[in-house]
């Protein structure tokens, strides 16, 4: 979240590594699944390494762009794609993953950046490609609704990601045969549905959280636990489920519905209970903290269905500043510049989980942001909105770094702000 001196919207950001998480014990409800038939990744020139103090891992960036990728072969619709890649030539492996919803009209909500799922990924050898569907943001087309149809609006996303898989599959640097799935929220229910017709390259599938709300429509929970019901009866490819007890948007009883009905007529599926989540479970992927739930079912996951899980390149997470000793972290009175609305603001700061930054300015602007995958960016950011003097950082987590690094600035991080996206139906 975050919070300036002139009231902004509050935005569900996602989170750094050190969060006091509730990791609540993963408690798998089916039966494991059955070994993939394919064989596994084979890649002379990325090798499988270990990961010791010995072992030398080359270091690399995200190499993120942007690409418009053509629904149909005239290309008269494009969607807005964001792609991160190893270094070198590849082919690598690629998993695509499919984004949420906002409440209220698509057009506003922003490109989809999973930056702390990307980076988990590129780490090791992955191209991951985040696609904005039809009416979402920049991408061209309209979004759409089916009415109460959970099941038909699902087939119409998967209808992108089939376009998103088929060009990407195209690239030199892509390993078409080695695929796989993955969306939150209502990208999780794409995802599902993109499974009934699933390219030959794609080994697997992974629902975060995936569903479909739609509060105004008569039994909204029947529609959708009879959705996954008709993908879970098409489709083949193992998928693994994650969702959490504290989820805002979807209870445990629906949950269990959901699960059920899909692996009734026996698709494969595993379904991860992870428990509570911060303040909501929802939120889990778009945390930078959340890897540490997620990941060990993961790679679990992946290893079986024959893809590879071993970090090949060193990719660095935002750094933090060093503690400065200037004061106690919960000392309200030492933030300075800062007038009354501020001293509260820092001390709503102090109720934020510990990935949280508060920055401040020398004419007394200030902000806070909790989560994400850099809070500090997004601190020192909003702040500079509202100042013509540099913002810098006050604390970072539990530490005071005033002093300690005012060389991180607004300055140094324009371009880095990232506004993440409440993944809501």
């Amino acid at each position: 979240m975050v919070f300036s001196k002139v009231l902004t919207k509050c935005a569900v950001i996602c989170a750094t590594a050190t969060c006091a998480v509730a990791l609540a014990h993963a408690k798998p409800l089916a039966e494991p699944l059955a070994d993939n038939q394919a064989g596994p990744l084979t890649r002379a020139h990325v090798p499988r390494i270990a990961l010791d103090d010995d072992v030398y891992l080359p270091s690399a960036s995200l190499n993120e762009r942007i690409v418009r990728v053509p629904v149909d072969a005239a290309g008269s619709i494009t969607l807005e794609t964001t792609i991160y890649k190893p270094d070198g030539a590849g082919p690598f492996p690629m998993i695509v993953f499919n984004h949420g919803k906002i409440p209220g009209d698509p057009r506003m909500q922003e490109r989809s950046d999973p930056r702390p799922f990307a980076r988990e990924f590129v780490r090791r050898g992955y191209v991951v490609v985040a696609p904005n569907r039809q009416g979402f943001g920049h991408s061209g087309g309209a979004y759409q609704q089916d009415g109460c149809d959970v099941e038909r609006n699902g087939i119409h996303q998967a209808g992108d990601v089939a376009a998103t898989i088929d060009y990407m599959s195209k690239q030199p640097y892509v390993d078409a045969t080695h695929i796989v799935v993955a969306g939150t929220s209502h990208g999780g229910l794409a995802t599902m549905a993109y499974g009934t017709e699933a390219a030959p390259g794609v080994r697997a599938l992974i629902n975060f959280s995936g569903g479909l709300r739609q509060d105004a429509c008569t039994d909204w929970q029947g529609n959708l636990t009879r959705a996954f019901g008709a993908y879970g009866e098409k489709t083949k490819v193992p998928s693994l489920w994650l969702y959490g007890e504290n989820d805002s948007v979807w209870t445990t009883p629906l949950v269990a519905g959901m699960y059920a009905a899909y692996a009734e007529h026996g698709a494969s599926a595993r379904m991860v209970d992870f428990g509570n989540y911060k303040n909501d479970a929802h939120r889990l992927v778009g945390d930078r903290d959340g890897v540490q739930v997620w990941w060990p079912a993961v790679e679990a996951f992946l290893a079986r269905a024959g893809m590879p899980t071993g970090v090949q390149y060193r990719v660095s997470d935002p750094s933090l500043p060093k503690a400065s000793g200037f004061a106690a972290v919960d000392a309200v009175d030492a933030v300075p510049f800062v007038d009354e609305a501020g001293r509260n603001g820092y001390r709503n700061f102090l109720h934020q989980y510990p990935s949280r930054a508060f920055a401040v300015s020398d004419t007394g602007a200030w902000s806070w942001a909790e989560g994400g995958d850099d809070p500090m960016s997004v601190a020192i950011a909003n702040c500079q909105k509202q100042s013509s003097a540099p913002c810098r950082l006050y604390a970072v987590d539990n530490s005071v770094v005033w002093g300690a690094q005012s060389s991180q600035t607004a300055n140094s991080s324009a371009g880095s702000e990232k506004r993440a996206i409440a993944s809501r139906e």
